[in-house]
């Protein structure tokens, strides 16, 4: 069927004729609402109290979300949104990594808000059509298509009955067929999600963007929580806005000149020194897969493991030789990082598309280690494919890969059976059974069916039939309060533990990064400087979040006299460049200390968000015993120099003479009572309670002190 022939099949539900704001000092100061049940669609001002506490970006998202819900409401209630949002750096295009967009919603998983982070054009085009967010409620009776033609001022809903689901069939059909020609495709983006977020809690959506060099659409990942599942439960088949075209200067800032001077500087750090450190652009993120299994940081066998022998077939050089080189891999305009490497002409072996060839992107460093060693799999061709397949079906790599480990350990150990599969064989390494799991999982089928409600929902579905042993599926059960964990063993680093499971959202990555500081280089060794990075660095990364940024400008490559600052692992001088481009873009005067206090304002507002749905305290900041330490004997064996070492010096018992059994009891109680004593010393850092509520006190200080926080937070002190 051809463009004219699905776009034949539309039919107009609703217009809405609007006038363009004009974006100033990086805010539009509009917001786009729509509600699918009734096609309701209006603009809203942004309240000056939410531009000044909120500051943008995942601020608006969890402002907007908390004032459309209520604390019972459920994910797929027609009253919890979809929001995207942009923020006031978002769109920049003199510094790299500006074109990120921040999407917030109830989460399938989880039952609090979830954000993620995602580039391609989406962002920037919707602030150039005049929002800094857009707000999605109820839910429509068909699938449709919302289409914001920032060109003539129209927002339109679409009855679409005919166009594909699956994001890169999509995706393709809805840049040719709104675009006016070839070189207008690059002025069209779209978002989508795919089969599998029919089918699934783990649904994810991917945001569009066309690369000139290549002729292709191409595509990036709002993957964590859920989102694509809340999508396509609305029934949205895509988002598509069509700009005239993108301007040097689209925010409009106070002062352009220290930004294309910081943007100057940062370029000549790409070209001289990323070859050296990172080269983010021959391999992106892909760089890390043999330094992590160096540092026996790559999780392997469901997390059991940090190294493994096979993952020489996965190092960075495999991948290096797979992606295509010297081709501008920047996901928005200006982005010298160019890390969102692709792997071209792609022949696919299996599935739907099997036979196609494909452009993959990626993969990144974190679905290298979800869609491989996770699941014992040292393969980069099932890597490739499961990469291609989970983001045109909609579904998170990493969650998926975190199932994998799951659903494999839960099979070698006799919980899992040929019966309770289906068939599929899912010991660690069959990469056949995965994959079949995958399709399945799209379809809504087989075992891919539960496999696709998350870890979490697996755990206690196993308990509830009876088929394990509760306290090892809970050990083993790689989730906290419901999000899969994100690709790194935490068990050497007690900080990257905090970091992964004292998140708002649950554990994931661009929260806290804090492995090297503290396994590695020591900088960290008491609970009171853990504790410190535990406050900074969530503060600081959360700011990405706020203003529309990629986070892997700022320390992925590093200025040369990096090391020679007082803090190197804040890359001092690229905060300052952070604070110059904000001041030059907003005029609002803002210093290194007052962007954390920005920062904290929405934390914790996110952490009393939570706690106004029933969660939010200390007992769902619990981990799994697997993050912190070995769970079995064999566990324990295959690090038992290590451990026995750790026993004598740092538990000051000597582990001669005694069972390797007796020796994991000792170990798990010391590492149990380190974590509870790290968060002690956190809660305090952050202003919480010992039960992990923000105190008054704390609020009244970064003047979050609303009266609707202080109605939640005041009867539990």
């Amino acid at each position: 069927m051809n463009i004219q022939e699905l776009k034949a099949s539309h039919k107009l539900l609703k217009e809405f004729k609007y006038t363009v704001t004009p974006v100033q000092k990086g805010y539009a100061d509009k917001i786009l609402y729509l509600n699918l049940s009734n096609n309701d669609i209006k603009i809203k001002d942004v309240p000056q109290e939410m531009k000044d506490k909120f500051t943008g970006g995942r601020g608006y998202g969890l402002k907007l979300l908390w004032d459309a819900t209520k604390p019972d409401t459920k994910w797929n209630d027609p009253e919890n949104e979809i929001i995207i949002n942009t923020g006031p750096i978002c769109g920049v295009t003199q510094y790299s990594g500006t074109g990120k967009s921040l999407v917030v919603c109830i989460s399938p998983q989880t039952d609090i808000p979830i954000d993620s982070n995602v580039g391609g054009y989406f962002g920037p085009f919707l602030k150039i059509a005049g929002f800094d967010s857009m707000e999605i409620q109820g839910k429509a009776d068909r699938d449709v298509i919302i289409f914001i033609d920032a060109v003539n001022g129209i927002v339109e809903v679409l009855d679409a009955p005919l166009e594909a689901i699956d994001s890169h069939v999509l995706g393709e059909q809805l840049h040719e067929m709104y675009a006016n020609d070839e070189r207008d495709m690059k002025n069209v983006a779209v978002v989508s999600a795919g089969t599998a977020a029919d089918h699934s809690l783990i649904g994810m959506l991917n945001f569009t963007f066309f690369d000139m060099k290549r002729k292709k659409v191409r595509l990036k990942q709002a993957g964590r929580g859920g989102i694509g599942t809340v999508f396509r439960d609305k029934r949205i088949k895509a988002i598509v806005c069509k700009v005239a075209g993108v301007t040097g200067n689209l925010n409009n800032v106070v002062d352009l000149a220290p930004i294309m001077e910081r943007g100057k500087i940062f370029n000549k750090e790409m070209r001289e020194l990323d070859d050296s450190q990172c080269q983010m652009r021959k391999i992106g993120t892909a760089h890390l897969t043999h330094i992590m299994n160096d540092y026996d940081l790559f999780p392997t066998n469901n997390f059991k493991y940090g190294s493994h022998k096979d993952a020489i077939n996965v190092h960075a050089d495999v991948y290096k030789a797979r992606f295509t080189q010297n081709v501008p891999d920047g996901c928005w305009i200006g982005c010298n990082m160019s890390c969102a490497k692709g792997v071209d002409n792609y022949k696919l072996r299996t599935g739907p598309y099997k036979d196609d060839l494909v452009i993959v992107d990626g993969p990144e460093y974190e679905t290298a280690a979800s869609l491989g060693s996770c699941a014992g799999i040292f393969d980069p061709d099932f890597t490739i494919e499961a990469n291609f397949y989970c983001d045109t079906y909609g579904i998170c790599t990493i969650s998926w890969g975190t199932i994998l480990g799951f659903v494999m350990e839960c099979y070698e150990n006799g919980i899992l059976n040929d019966e309770r599969t289906g068939g599929l064989k899912l010991n660690f390494g069959n990469s056949d059974g995965a994959m079949e799991l995958l399709h399945q999982c799209s379809r809504g089928e087989g075992f891919g069916k539960i496999a696709g409600m998350g870890v979490r929902w697996m755990k206690n579905y196993f308990i509830e039939k009876g088929w394990g042993d509760p306290q090892f599926l809970f050990d083993i059960a790689m989730e906290n309060k419901g999000l899969e964990y994100s690709q790194y063993v935490s068990k050497e680093s007690l900080a990257q533990q905090g970091g992964y499971a004292m998140t708002n959202k649950g554990p994931q990555h661009d929260e806290a990064w804090l492995i090297f500081m503290d396994m590695v280089n020591n900088q960290i060794p008491t609970f009171e400087k853990k504790a410190e990075a535990l406050y900074y660095f969530p503060m600081f990364r959360t700011w990405f979040g706020l203003n529309g940024l990629c986070k892997l400008p700022w320390n992925d490559v590093e200025p040369a006299n990096n090391h020679e600052q007082k803090e190197p692992a804040k890359v001092p001088e690229h905060v300052d460049n952070y604070v110059t481009i904000f001041k030059a873009v907003t005029g609002i005067e803002v210093d290194k200390d007052s962007i954390i206090v920005q920062s904290e304002r929405v934390y914790q507002f996110q952490r009393i968000f939570n706690i106004r749905r029933g969660y939010g305290l200390r007992k769902h900041d619990a981990q799994p015993y697997r993050a912190a330490g070995p769970v079995t004997e064999e566990e324990y064996e295959s690090r038992a120099e290590r451990y026995d070492k750790q026993m004598k010096e740092k538990i000051s018992i000597d582990p001669t003479g005694k069972s390797t059994k007796e020796k994991v009891a000792i170990t798990r109680k010391f590492r149990e009572d380190q974590y509870e004593q790290l968060l002690d010393a956190v809660y305090f850092r952050r202003g919480w309670t010992p039960n992990g509520i923000p105190t008054i006190e704390r609020l009244k200080s970064i003047g979050m002190d609303l009266p609707e926080l202080l109605e939640i937070v005041t009867p539990l002190q």
